[in-house]
């Protein structure tokens, strides 16, 4: 239950709190007084936004807090859900800064309005005047049926099913038109890989041929030049190898006499050992060096193809090349998966739609089953509010296709009068017969939806007289199993408080400001509904009056 409600430096409101019963608190004031303000605050508390346009003193934040007290049994699961600390005295408040921004804290904690909003949903049911026009919105009528049927779980199983089946529909519409475009695709994809496979590309090849072309070019100047070394290397007289040989030999008979020279002449033999192989390499080089023309213009002919290739596609080397053949070979993988992918969405579309129609069917099921105890007992709540001959149908159909609701249309045909003709509410209710429906209609769903406190501004309008104390009737036999905050200009309504406040303006220090005052003697009671009966100042008859509607 919402305990308290602290509101300052908010619209006109200086600083006001306002401590709630259990079972029925009451809200009157005069026509732009500041009840519609405490409803904006209520507003923050449930996730609204709001700027700084609302601070009272722009020099300073503007809050609001809400105290409520709860039951671990009943929503520590919610506060875990939403990763919420959960305490039984909860506390929510709103800050305003003169900056603009806005901050949310649940039990001190910071948290997202996308939080603070799951959690004041399940908290606060609000019934504001223009909430009558929801009666008249058939998915408002259907949500209405679920809650009463008890379909609230089922129905959101099937919500989540047929967002998924969605999903999947739209995959399914998305892989069709790519296979449309691939369709137009393939072919050239395909030959264009075909080009590269049938090149038989390998990375590194283009070094490879670059230098074998510039080998097989220059053979003869090659085979020239290392015949030439390999002469004067080890065959032509006196060689170098040969002048080595002697040298060495000379180093070695006076390599006895000091110390460093064996050491030098071992050096000098072994350039000569090297010389020889120096020249044995050579000289394979020059064997294995022929000039083939044949060859030369395969590699000519590979290498103008790499070319070619790499201009095409606007390349650099055979790397690249080789790269843009492993994305043509995937982009054609995937065409030939599509086919795969869309045969298997259909088959978990099919799949899915057959249990959406098995849920839908049993949604359907209890919505019809509660269909006449709905009527029933809402004609009962009607003829209460003066409304005897009243009457209200439910026509449920099957629809030709599934929706995100269930497999039903469903909407509400009213008529208010005797012999009249049954007509879907919009259009043919009044004002008053709306919020006679609606109070009827939130009565009935708040034993079916687990909702501890319910607001209702100004659900009386239209009505009056022997009407409105029906009404208040109504909302006191409510606040019987749920707390309940109403703001009224009803007297006979307002009669029915357990805790009765008083909004009204005042003047300090040359600003109008929002007072409450909680009227807490049976006078000021008195006093107030016989104001709201007849006028300031009220007569005896409205004074009387008002002890007859206390005593009721």
């Amino acid at each position: 239950m919402l305990k308290s409600l602290q509101i300052e430096n908010y619209a006109i409101i200086e600083f006001v709190r306002l401590d709630f019963h259990q079972a029925l608190t009451i809200i009157t004031g005069e026509t732009g007084a500041g009840k519609s303000i405490i409803l904006g605050a209520l507003g923050l508390i449930r996730g609204k936004r709001a700027d700084t346009k609302v601070l009272y003193d722009l020099n300073k934040k503007a809050y609001v807090e809400a105290e409520f007290s709860l039951s671990a049994s009943r929503f520590s699961a919610l506060f875990a859900a939403l990763d919420i600390d959960f305490q039984e005295q909860t506390i929510i408040r709103r800050e305003i800064r003169p900056s603009g921004k806005t901050r949310a804290f649940v039990n001190d904690s910071p948290v997202k309005l996308e939080q603070l909003k799951a959690l004041a949903d399940r908290l606060l049911d609000v019934h504001q005047q223009f909430d009558t026009l929801d009666i008249q919105e058939p998915d408002y009528q259907l949500h209405i049926m679920d809650a009463l049927a008890g379909n609230l779980e089922n129905l959101a199983q099937y919500e989540l099913l047929y967002a998924q089946c969605q999903g999947e529909k739209s995959q399914l519409r998305a892989l069709e038109r790519k296979q449309r475009s691939a369709l137009k695709e393939q072919e050239f994809i395909a030959f264009q890989l075909k080009e590269l496979l049938e090149a038989e590309l390998y990375a590194g090849e283009q070094e490879e041929l670059e230098q074998e072309q510039k080998q097989l070019s220059h053979a003869e100047d090659i085979k020239r030049v290392l015949s030439g070394l390999v002469m004067g290397l080890t065959e032509e007289e006196p060689s170098l190898s040969e002048q080595l040989t002697v040298m060495s030999n000379q180093l070695y008979t006076v390599s006895d006499y000091q110390k460093d020279l064996p050491e030098l002449a071992e050096r000098l033999e072994g350039l000569r050992f090297e010389l020889e192989e120096l020249s044995n390499g050579l000289n394979r080089i020059a064997e294995d060096t022929e000039y083939d023309d044949e060859r030369l213009e395969e590699v000519n002919e590979r290498l103008d193809l790499l070319f070619r290739l790499q201009k095409k596609h606007h390349l650099a080397s055979e790397e690249e090349l080789l790269e843009l053949q492993e994305e043509l070979q995937q982009q054609l993988d995937s065409f030939e998966g599509l086919e795969d992918q869309i045969e298997q969405l259909k088959s978990s579309i099919i799949k899915k739609e057959k249990q959406l129609w098995q849920q839908g069917k049993a949604l359907s099921a209890k919505r019809e089953e509660a269909i006449g105890p709905f009527e029933g007992q809402l004609r009962e709540l009607l003829q209460q509010l003066s409304m005897k001959y009243a009457r209200l149908k439910v026509d449920l159909a099957e629809a030709k296709e599934l929706g995100p609701k269930g497999i039903d249309q469903l909407r509400f045909l009213f008529s208010a009068n005797k012999g009249g003709r049954l007509e879907e509410i919009r259009g043919i209710a009044s004002g008053g017969e709306l919020s006679r429906l609606a109070l009827c209609i939130k009565s009935m769903m708040a034993g079916a939806i687990t909702l501890p406190t319910l607001i209702f501004d100004e659900i009386d309008t239209g009505v009056s007289g022997e009407v409105a104390l029906q009404m208040g009737q109504i909302l006191q036999q409510l606040s019987a199993a749920h707390q309940v905050v109403s703001i009224t200009h009803s007297p006979q309504i307002a009669a029915k408080a357990r805790k009765h406040y008083f909004v009204h303006k005042e003047v300090i220090k040359d600003r109008t400001v929002t007072a409450i005052k909680e009227l807490e003697k049976e006078e000021e009671r008195v006093e107030e509904l016989a104001k709201m009966l007849s006028g300031n100042p009220p007569s005896a008859y409205a004074k009387a009056n008002a002890k007859e509607l206390l005593a009721r």
